[in-house]
């Protein structure tokens, strides 16, 4: 369980922090996949929203009685769509329903075991396959260190079939690209421009902040929104954003009157519809120290 506006020292693409008397059940969870979830008293809660896989379990350095679940590089899944609690179908987390089948004590968890069945629904409703077509295969074998635990939730129902998915470049590609461009109303955030092919396609590109080969995530707060000119200049360095997100336009342009020209009015880049999913600092001081060129 995480919620955006977390007093713990939480960043879900990289680790997450938790007390002590939660150590038992992330022990359980090394080298096997989780799934977050923001409550709905949380503001503008975003439900299950993401899937990781934990590499670790370290002691806080800088905190006392707290722990750190360290997440693998380059697992962390955001969903395309918000999965909530309580969906048409009922709850989709099965194993939180109490014998007369009402939501139980076991829901106020901030860290708890899922069936592969609860699992594999979540997945399938975060990255659907209408969306994202792509075989499903994967071993029916327990997670280490559930079965005890899992056992008052019902028996496993199915094989966690998708954990191939999460794995997937293809499936991280689009759905980055579908997180970045609704985030960005399908809006280039330079130009401003909003531009839309025959085929209902918009062309516009999800761009990495910090390139995945650079060991950037696919997450929001890397990334934007950017026509193919603006992606281009870009990625080579000849414009950069500060971190109050104002264009910055290189020394070592040829022609700055004509990207002044393209550049929207306000001189910043056009900001996602939500705060929280807007570039965050260390990723634009990534792109400045390393792609920029004066």
């Amino acid at each position: 369980m995480h919620r955006a506006d977390s007093i713990y020292d939480d960043r879900p693409e990289e680790r997450y922090q938790f007390p002590k008397q939660y150590l038992g059940r992330a022990q359980s969870c090394v080298g096997d996949w989780i799934i977050y979830y923001e409550p709905n008293k949380a503001t503008d809660s975003r439900g299950y929203f993401a899937a990781a896989k934990v590499q670790q379990i370290i002691a806080d350095p800088s905190t006392p009685d707290m722990y750190l679940a360290l997440i693998e590089p380059g697992t962390y899944q955001p969903f395309i769509n918000t999965v909530n609690l309580n969906g048409p179908e009922g709850y989709v987390e099965q194993g939180l329903l109490n014998a007369e089948r009402r939501l139980s004590g076991r829901a106020q968890s901030a860290i708890r075991p899922l069936s592969y069945a609860d699992f594999n629904r979540i997945i399938a409703l975060g990255l659907p396959d209408e969306e994202i077509t792509l075989p499903r295969i994967g071993s029916a074998l327990p997670v280490a260190g559930f079965a005890d635990q899992q056992s008052p939730f019902g028996t496993f129902a199915a094989p966690r079939d998708r954990v191939s998915l999460l794995t997937s470049r293809l499936l991280r590609d689009r759905a980055f690209r579908q997180i970045v461009l609704r985030a960005y109303a399908s809006r280039c955030a330079v130009t401003g421009l909003k531009l839309i092919n025959g085929g209902g396609r918009a062309e516009v590109e999800a761009a990495h902040i910090q390139p995945v080969e650079n060991n950037g995530p696919d997450i929001i707060n890397n990334g934007i929104a950017l026509s193919g000119t603006a992606h281009w200049m870009f990625d080579r360095g000849l414009i950069s954003f500060a971190d109050n997100l104002q264009i910055i336009v290189s020394s070592h342009v040829n022609d700055r009157d004509s990207i002044d020209a393209i550049i929207n009015r306000t001189g910043c880049i056009l900001p996602a519809r939500r705060n929280i999913d807007r570039p965050h600092p260390r990723f634009l001081r990534w792109h400045r120290d390393n792609c920029f060129k004066i």
